[in-house]
């Protein structure tokens, strides 16, 4: 599912409520048939996997120390301060790695990755929570067109095969097109469009955009 809209229309501020980033001034959100609230929302954190726009990488750190971070929510506060990992989330750390395509960069630190090899490693931080639902911020916005397709492609492959819903924020028309299956739009905060993605025509794109 795509959130559509132009800059400044709500869609990183809504994704980003999701997992408590963001806090709601109103109204109320419901994750695996729960309201979200103080109590929850650890639960939901440990559930939601998120891929940032600018990475959120830690750059003095090599991949797979980034990549092994994303066990951190779902860890013991001892293991969390002092990074000691379980082989088994090694382990399955370096197969993300190879998954996503980075498994001969796993020694490298994250500051000497490209774009697209730095979007790999938030995919499989991401994934490292075996999340049921993904929250996606405008994967592709600091990437060229040719590097952000092949992210898309792989962040839907990833989650066509774990069968993990995917929650994508984007401004780019095409990529919602192309690689969602529901787009909602919005504007100025307000939701104005819901429908499938089929659905989206010039008359629609217009009430989004104008």
């Amino acid at each position: 599912l795509s959130i559509l809209g132009p800059s400044g229309s709500g869609k990183t501020t809504l994704l980003r409520s999701v997992n408590g980033l963001e806090t709601i001034d109103k109204g109320e959100i419901f994750f695996d048939n729960k309201k979200i609230n103080k109590i929850f929302l650890p639960e939901v954190q440990k559930k939601t996997g998120m891929i940032f726009q600018e990475f959120n990488l830690v750059n003095r750190l090599t991949v797979i120390e980034n990549v092994l971070s994303g066990t951190l929510g779902v860890s013991s506060l001892w293991r969390a301060i002092t990074r000691s990992f379980k082989k088994e989330d090694i382990q399955r750390g370096i197969e993300l790695c190879s998954r996503v395509g980075i498994a001969d960069h796993i020694t490298k630190r994250a500051d000497q990755l490209s774009g697209g090899q730095r979007q790999r490693v938030g995919i499989a931080r991401a994934l490292m929570q075996n999340p049921i639902l993904l929250l996606v911020d405008e994967p592709t916005s600091s990437l060229d067109p040719k590097i952000g397709a092949e992210v898309m492609e792989l962040v839907c492959e990833v989650a066509e095969e774990r069968q993990i819903p995917v929650l994508f924020s984007v401004h780019d028309l095409s990529i919602a097109r192309n690689y969602s299956h529901r787009i909602i739009g919005l504007q100025q905060g307000e939701k104005v469009f819901d429908e499938q993605t089929g659905a989206l025509d010039g008359k629609s794109i217009e009430h989004i955009y104008g």
